[in-house]
């Protein structure tokens, strides 16, 4: 065990470090098999939000002889701490050092993680680079949203779970658990088993090759048994409680979310062409409501939580919403527990789903038109109309709410100025709804805040060969836009291009970029993801010393023949797929919903999915 206590009063919130949380596992640690060290390479607070990490910890903890702990990243005066009197990264349950544990997961949220992997794995004691690890290390293995393109920091881990991984880490353990037990386990051994599982993708078995450009020649695994394309794993039966955590682990601080978070939906009917999400998520699959209320019930017996989130893309979409919201209504009005959806789309907002959740006791509401103009939302496929968005916030502010957040994008593809200003338009428009309503709260003015993202194109989109637009140019965009507003009552923000410019960079690299991601380790480069710690000036010196073109990454157009770092990933959408949705988008053309009859993304493969009922 770590000694810590020496050291938790000198640091701030030392709850993020002391362990002992409310429903955390506890097990004897000489009767498991296995050890899994779960890490979150980012604060506590926001770690312990993260609804994956609770169903993964929940899924390792109910096999009875695996043990699974957390790790989060410990905050810059604690790390100063730790290295000062040489206190290794541990785990929060037992302080265990991480390096004692057999298996490491890094769940990969976002790219600006990368930085804290590395310093964790530093921090631990366990060499960088895979290759360095010998049969004492632990195997690392990464999954989440940014393994579906492993490759610019594949040379960091010894696996990759591609897709759910409910069934499928446990059974990782549960080889590696057999391999120890029958004296077959070394780390070559392993890894190679862990490749024909299904779902697992072991960078070391396959070989890149470069043309001169810098673009991928050939991607090859280097035995015949290693497959060539890595499936996604999808879990057998979505419905099944036993993948649904009711007993979840309560922090000692406040974090991003204290409250029961229901999951009651995956992948999305929609698909926008720039969201990830929505394509990787699929197939389709919905809970059914009694399993959703029982598990919510079941989680506020264990938790006391007095608020419910529906989790899913689009809470609105899911088919029995209303059924849904009525059946938890039920109970928790009784118990004083609050409703809150917060994922609702503008085109299928009512006053009646409005006035079942909690915002009706907010002071406004958010949604999500992404683009300033009809044109550029038919061509990211956003089947919103100005009509629709304009009957959503009527309903607001006749309910006497007195502001709306909308969100927006810049820099997305066939953009132009007229849409960009199109984006202030809009805004004003939301304002002139307030005034013209009749009904609306005569005693407050109302406020628009428009919060504008910058386009990254990602893996697994139909935008995913598209070019990422300069830094200066969206600099200017967001200045035309800043000075297109003339309304006090719009609050105008915006996310930085430089911190969008690397996250596309980390988003379509490939393998060439382990040596950048490890020179920023090595000047001290962490927290990417937090605005008083990212240093663009800095990244920039890394790739220039490791001579690597980030607008190579960024800034290209992809041709749709190039072999893409992530080919060798099968999400279960198809490629012809998403270069047909590439070429509709050029076109102007809108793609029905799910809901209005398969799209033919080839998900439906994967699993039961909620489009073959209307085939």
């Amino acid at each position: 065990m770590v000694e810590i206590d020496n050291i938790l009063p000198l640091v701030s919130k030392p709850g993020r470090y002391s362990g002992g949380e409310y429903n955390i596992c506890i097990k004897d640690k000489n009767a498991v098999k296995l050890r899994f060290a779960f890490c979150f390479p980012d604060s506590y607070e926001i770690g312990m939000s993260n609804l994956g990490m609770q169903i993964l910890y929940h899924c390792l903890n109910s096999e009875s002889d695996v043990w699974c702990e957390r790790v989060f990243a410990p905050w810059t005066d604690m790390e100063q701490e730790m290295r000062k009197n040489g206190t290794p990264l541990f785990a929060h349950e037992s302080r265990d050092p991480v390096k004692d544990f057999d298996i490491v997961g890094f769940t990969l949220q976002y790219e600006l993680c990368y930085s804290n992997v590395l310093n964790m794995l530093d921090l631990a004691g366990i060499p960088i680079y895979a290759r360095d690890r010998g049969e004492e290390c632990p195997v690392i293995i990464g999954g989440g949203p940014c393994s579906y393109n492993p490759e610019p920091i594949a040379e960091f881990f010894d696996i990759f779970s591609i897709g759910e991984g409910e069934e499928a880490l446990p059974e990782l353990s549960r080889l590696m658990i057999e391999m120890k037990e029958n004296g077959t386990y070394t780390r070559e051994a392993f890894l190679r088993k862990a490749a024909s599982l299904g779902g697992f993708y072991v960078p070391s078995l396959y070989e890149v090759k470069y043309n001169e450009n810098g673009s991928i020649a050939s991607f090859e695994p280097i035995y015949d048994d290693v497959p060539a394309i890595v499936k996604k794993r999808v879990i057998s039966d979505f419905n099944d409680p036993k993948f649904i955590p009711t007993k979840p682990y309560m922090p000692f601080i406040d974090t991003v979310q204290d409250r029961i978070t229901a999951e009651i939906s995956r992948g999305c009917i929609r698909g926008c062409r720039f969201c990830q999400a929505g394509h990787v998520y699929r197939p389709i699959r919905e809970r059914d409501v009694d399993v959703i209320s029982d598990a919510a019930k079941k989680t506020f017996e264990n938790t006391g939580y007095s608020e419910i989130s529906l989790s899913c893309l689009s809470v609105s979409d899911y088919t029995r919403v209303d059924e849904l919201c009525d059946t938890l209504l039920d109970w928790t009005n009784e118990k004083s527990v609050s409703l809150s959806l917060p994922s609702l789309r503008a085109d299928s907002f009512t006053r009646e789903l409005m006035e079942k959740s909690g915002a009706i006791r907010s002071s406004g509401l958010t949604f999500a038109p992404e683009a300033g103009t009809q044109r550029l939302r038919d061509v990211i496929n956003k089947c919103l109309t100005e009509d629709d968005l304009m009957n959503a916030v009527g309903i607001a502010f006749d309910a006497q709410k007195t502001s709306v957040k909308l969100y927006f994008m810049n820099g997305l593809p066939t953009e132009t100025d007229e849409d960009t200003v199109g984006i202030a338009d809009l805004a004003h428009k939301v304002i002139d709804k307030f005034y013209a309503t009749p009904n609306r709260n005569r005693h407050r003015q109302p406020q628009v805040t428009v919060s504008v993202a910058c386009f990254v194109p990602k893996p697994f989109t139909p935008f995913q060969w598209e070019a990422q637009v300069t830094r200066a140019e969206l600099e200017r965009r967001q200045k035309l836009l800043r000075d297109s507003i003339h309304s006090r009552k719009i609050r105008y923000n915006y996310h930085s291009a430089d911190v969008s410019y690397l996250e596309a960079v980390m988003a379509r690299g490939n393998r060439t970029l382990a040596p950048v991601i490890a020179e920023a380790h090595k000047r001290g480069i962490k927290f990417d993801a937090w605005d008083e710690y990212f240093d663009y000036d800095k990244w920039m010196e890394c790739f220039d010393a490791c001579g690597v073109s980030t607008d190579f990454f960024a800034c290209r157009e992809i041709p749709e023949d190039e072999i893409l770092p992530w080919d060798f990933i099968d999400c279960g959408v198809s490629k012809k797929y998403l270069l047909k949705e590439r070429h509709k988008a050029y076109e102007g053309k809108a793609s029905h919903s799910c809901k209005d009859g398969c799209g033919g993304c080839g998900a439906d493969k994967m699993g039961e999915c909620i489009c073959r009922n209307q085939k």
